[in-house]
């Protein structure tokens, strides 16, 4: 756990590049480390996420809860939104962790945020026992909605 502490705490600010390539485990790590600070009164659920874009800078995200459920934001998309307001837009991969569950899923609506914008990235999801089930998001919704965003008969090769 020393080697993780030690590549975390070079990105002192979240959204700062880490020089290497981070590894799934210490991408995983940052997603545990996010969970912590999930506010969750509502549903004692804390969930935690860190998105890797190609350039190296990671991005976490934990779950904010409100009492009016649907004002309420997932870890997913709250590092994936803070990645975007940053003006970044090329993702590698994201890590989800919630203590509390069988196995880490991204919900409907963050699948459909994640297909959106990088609908062939990797998705790390962490299990109870400690052990991760890597997948994509493109094989978690298999046939997420898109808007047509090209011209008529152009290919959407993503």
């Amino acid at each position: 756990m020393g080697d993780i502490y030690r590549r975390a705490q070079r990105q002192r600010r979240d959204g700062d590049p880490i020089l290497a390539m981070i590894t799934d485990h210490e991408l995983m790590a940052l997603a545990i480390e996010a969970s912590e600070r999930a506010y969750c009164p509502y549903s004692n659920f804390p969930v935690g996420a860190a998105l890797l874009c190609a350039d190296g800078t990671v991005f976490t995200g934990a779950n904010v809860e409100n009492g009016v459920n649907s004002l309420s934001i997932c870890a997913e998309r709250t590092a994936l939104f803070k990645a975007i307001s940053e003006g970044k837009h090329d993702f590698v991969r994201i890590a989800v962790s919630c203590p509390k569950a069988d196995l880490s899923s991204p919900c409907g609506a963050c699948r459909q945020v994640l297909f959106e914008h990088a609908p062939n990235m990797n998705v790390l999801m962490a299990r109870a026992d400690g052990s991760v089930l890597q997948t994509t998001v493109r094989d978690l919704l298999p046939h997420g909605f898109r808007l047509r965003t090209q011209a008529p008969g152009t290919s959407d090769s993503s």
